[in-house]
């Protein structure tokens, strides 16, 4: 199964893991992030969310080390809940409103062992579709980094017995969404409380999505200056930015390019949602800046 990765493998498609140093666990959700870490090496993973829905029942996912270390990562599912805030908080039991993937996804392998520069495929499917209901159903795979054990045999370092000793060790950990869709999406988004503000020399735009529907909404935000002359600036793009169910509003602020004149002109602010593998919609609102 193992393969060195080719070179069309692109880093823009991909994430890198994440390090925290914790004496228990680490969990951490990012969709779409790009990080480094260098202890147990680089793991990129492609795609960072997946959709199943209509007649797609499988999803195969890119798994590579680009680390100069083997690397031993072990795959399981956790479930979330999103806050208004965006931010994710682990939950073992579903909110109103939400349904967990979990018990409808089998995946394999569960743990995998890749070399310097090899990579791996981990193959995902819908079981027991016959008992889904209409609606969204989101659990998230989560791929963790098992540390290396100390070899046997390897003398233990001399401790003071006379105190308490405590050893961290590092774990890396990423999780992906992975979204089971039945029946029509019903799902809508607007754009409310879009306002700019200066606050601290710090130029941002305030957003709150609000969701309507049985199923989430997710996409790309950006923010563009026309100065009164009609020139167009970009100066400011986020992607994939989701409201997931059960949630129906998210709050968001993005911070704008400072290199530009925010006394006079618009904004406009684009939020493009994917409704489907190649579908897209735009929202569009404007602030007046003079």
């Amino acid at each position: 199964m193992n393969h060195i990765v080719s070179a069309n493998f692109k880093l823009k498609s991909a994430i890198r893991l994440s390090s925290f140093i914790s004496p228990v666990l680490f969990l951490v959700v990012m969709i779409c992030a790009g990080l480094t870490s260098r202890a147990q090496g680089d793991l990129l993973i492609s795609p960072l969310r997946i959709v199943l829905e209509g007649s797609k029942k499988m999803q195969e996912i890119s798994l590579a080390n680009v680390g100069r270390d083997s690397a031993t990562y072990a795959i399981s599912l956790v479930d979330y809940r999103m806050t208004e805030s965006g931010s994710f908080e682990q939950i073992t039991e579903p909110d109103s409103g939400q349904n967990f993937a979990g018990p409808f996804l089998r995946f394999f392998p569960r743990k995998v062992t890749l070399a310097p520069n090899e990579s791996q495929v981990v193959k995902l499917q819908i079981v027991k579709s016959s008992q889904m209901k209409d609606g969204e159903y989101r659990s998230h795979l989560y791929f963790r980094a098992v540390p290396d054990e100390k070899p046997l045999g390897e003398p233990k370092k001399a401790s003071d017995t006379g105190g308490i000793s405590i050893s961290l060790k590092p774990i890396f950990g990423i999780t992906i969404p992975v979204l089971i869709r039945v029946g029509e999406n019903d799902a809508k988004v607007t754009l409310e409380d879009v306002a700019f503000v200066n606050q601290n020399d710090t130029p941002r735009v305030n957003v709150v999505f609000h969701r309507t529907g049985s199923m989430s909404v997710y996409g790309d935000i950006k923010v563009e200056h026309i100065s009164t002359f009609g020139i167009t600036k970009q100066v400011g793009i986020v992607r994939g930015i989701g409201v997931y169910t059960p949630i129906p509003k998210r709050k968001f602020n993005l911070d704008l390019e400072k290199k530009a004149d925010y006394t006079s002109g618009k904004l406009i602010v684009t939020y493009t949602l994917k409704t489907g593998e190649k579908s897209e919609k735009k929202i569009v609102e404007e602030i007046k800046l003079n």
